[in-house]
């Protein structure tokens, strides 16, 4: 479009009475004709007014300005030679696709003819909310519902589909927030136990809870083993994101992610998403939904939407520079293990104790010390400070963003040797070292609990 095109839209769209008389267009019943084009007409010549030096005559600009009065979010015109007059520009107004997806941070619409419409108040659904579960649906092939969180995601899986008396049996070293919930809901009658989820699930169990890759230790599990189980099959996929594995096609009744992360991907959103086969269970969190009300919010479905459009490019440079780093790291000295599935953005390696991972971490400087993963900025952190005795004392979890490849292992580097050179030069010491990681419970205190992710 040019300058004065953008220029007289954006003339229109701030107009105080044009949003006022377009809602009115819009809303006005499909059976009372007169009064609809009363408004067109209102609005055309309001606009038309503004269009004066529009080139073309009255009639093209009532054209160009009906367009906006017909609910046209973005209006462009070609310029056509008249078939009679090749001087003469003809200006042709027509609809186009909007580029972002409109925000309605609307919490309750008006009745249609006495009767509720498709959105009726915001706890139930919206459309901005819809639009985003419905191109995550068509990413993990299935049904998409969003949540205020990830963890308010996979309770309303528990507490809508699990009863009292009956068990989960969850991946071994997968996310250690999932155990603490687990934890948190077994006062309502739900088990759970771990296993090795790249074997063969337990018998006598209701729910089979993957994870695909584990976080931190990034496992993936037997799909097809957990497929043949009795149980319903659960995959946390937050990891992975539905470009690198679609939990559905093998052989799992829900999915499970936090949208906070990869999804969204930029520190700016919290937001959960479960993903159904069976339409059944969407009704069903759906109905759940509603009644409890953990939904997420008309800019946080917005900011999804954002979040999904550029999945594609971000992961493939994600997974990108995570495989160098990785491969990388296999050859430094001071790095004992690393763990990496071969895809994705995330992986974890363990250096000496948990005295050279706090070096580590502190040391780096363009990589951030800080929890949570899958966003732009890659950060690092040493999980023994929330997970305790579960994971290796000196096991760090490394999230990579979009930074060079280049720069981010020349950080590496540099904080590795370093933290090895300072190493050496302490002078040995016996005994446990009061308040490392290693002595940190994170049960012992709730702080952390509610903060990490």
């Amino acid at each position: 479009m040019t300058v004065w095109e953008l220029a007289t839209l954006e003339r229109l769209d701030r107009l105080s009475l044009l949003p006022d008389i377009r809602t009115r267009a819009r809303r006005a019943p499909s059976h009372r004709e007169a009064s609809r084009r009363k408004i067109t007409s209102e609005i055309a010549l309001l606009a038309g007014s503004l269009l004066r030096p529009f080139p073309g005559d009255q009639a093209d600009r009532i054209i160009y300005a009906t367009a906006l009065a017909n609910d046209a979010r973005l209006v462009s015109a070609d310029r056509r030679i008249h078939r009679h007059d090749p001087e003469r520009v003809v200006w042709q107004a027509h609809r186009v696709t909007t580029v972002t997806v409109p925000l309605d941070r609307s919490t309750t619409w008006p009745y249609e003819d006495g009767e509720p419409g498709e959105f009726t108040y915001s706890r139930y659904s919206s459309p901005t909310m819809v639009e985003a579960e419905r191109r995550l649906g068509e990413l993990d092939g299935g049904e998409a519902l969003l949540f205020a969180s990830g963890t308010a995601a996979s309770t309303s899986v528990v507490l809508a589909l699990a009863s009292p008396g009956q068990t989960v049996a969850r991946a071994e070293g997968a996310y250690y927030g999932t155990g603490v919930l687990l934890d948190e809901l077994g006062r309502w009658g739900v088990r759970h136990i771990e296993y090795d989820q790249t074997g063969p699930p337990p018998d006598g169990v209701d729910f089979i809870w993957l994870e695909a890759p584990s976080n931190p230790f990034l496992t993936m599990p037997n799909f097809d083993a957990a497929a043949s189980h009795p149980a319903r099959v659960i995959c946390d996929s937050t990891a992975a994101t539905p470009l690198n594995v679609r939990p559905l096609e093998r052989g799992c009744d829900l999915v499970v992610h936090s949208a906070t992360k990869f999804l969204a991907g930029h520190d700016d959103v919290l937001a959960g998403a479960v993903v159904c086969k069976q339409p059944e269970d969407t009704a069903r969190l759906l109905e759940f939904r509603s009644r409890t009300g953990p939904v997420a919010s008309a800019d946080t479905a917005w900011l999804l939407l954002r979040g999904l459009s550029t999945l594609e490019v971000r992961m493939a440079r994600q997974t990108e520079s995570a495989s160098q780093l990785a491969g990388r790291l296999r050859g430094h000295p001071a790095v004992r293990i690393v763990r990496y599935p071969g895809f994705g953005g995330l992986l974890s390696f363990d250096v000496a104790d948990a005295d050279a991972a706090r070096r580590v971490e502190t040391g780096t400087r363009l990589i951030v010390n800080m929890t949570s993963l899958g966003g732009v900025t890659s950060r690092i952190e040493a999980r023994a400070r929330w997970e305790g005795a579960r994971v290796p004392a000196g096991l760090l979890r490394l999230s990579v963003g979009l930074e060079d490849p280049d720069e981010l292992w020349a950080d590496l580097e540099h904080a590795l040797s370093a933290s090895a050179d300072a190493g050496q030069a302490q002078r040995p010491r016996s005994g446990r070292l009061q308040g490392s990681m290693r002595d940190r419970n994170p049960r012992e205190s709730d702080s952390g609990l509610a903060r990490e992710s």
